[in-house]
């Protein structure tokens, strides 16, 4: 799977926070990093709403997403290099000084990069790939990749995501070969069409557990 960095260039204020949240939900869900979610919004609102309060409602800002290695990277540049983030032990009932707090605590990893005119501050995930490319489909994708390889319309390995030609292929394979599976089942007294009810409840059911 592909995943290129991408950035959005925006105005700090409160208001933006839900937008930012919800493009980060739809690029990751695009990833297939389902995993990293949440704690990726809730990166992205601590961050941003630290540029808000502490460097000013109004900073042109802009939220940098890549992958770095297997981590999920998440950058928010500020025009401001004398104001840092800082980590403290706020008081639980505090309404405030929890942002950076609550980051280090779902992030394997953050810090501050201060460049010639602007800061970064940044945060890293872990998402489980085996590779920058890999997918996090598990066993049942897996497998389904290894069927497809053995069919002879896939070169292994086989990234999943990487050209659309190669994605139809494999869609036009995966069919004949659920088809083949149907032929199957009916010569052996089953009945394909409450084969086919069974998988497609399986299915949701556990495209809904990994939600």
């Amino acid at each position: 799977m592909s995943r290129k960095p991408w950035d959005l260039a925006f105005t700090a204020e409160p208001e933006e926070v839900a937008g930012l949240r919800h493009v980060m939900r739809a690029h990751l869900e695009l990833w297939g990093l389902h995993g990293v979610i949440e704690s990726a919004q809730l990166c992205v609102s601590e961050l941003v709403a630290n540029v808000i309060t502490h460097v000013g409602i109004g900073t042109p800002t802009t939220l940098a997403v890549s992958m770095n290695g297997t981590y999920l990277r998440i950058e928010v540049l500020d025009p401001d290099t004398r104001v840092l983030p800082t980590l403290l032990a706020a008081d639980p009932d505090s309404e405030s000084g929890r942002g950076m707090a609550l980051v280090d605590s779902v992030t394997d990893r953050w810090g501050v990069q201060l460049r010639a005119e602007r800061k970064v501050t940044w945060c890293e995930l872990a998402t489980g790939l085996k590779s920058p490319s890999g997918h996090g489909g598990g066993p049942r994708v897996t497998r389904a990749e290894a069927v497809l390889t053995l069919s002879g319309s896939l070169k292994a390995p086989y990234p999943v995501g990487v050209g659309r030609v190669g994605v139809a292929v494999a869609e036009e394979t995966a069919i004949d070969l659920i088809a083949d599976l149907l032929h199957w089942l009916r010569v052996h007294g089953c009945a394909p069409s409450t084969a086919l009810a069974r998988v497609q409840y399986y299915f949701e059911a556990e495209c809904e557990s990994s939600r």
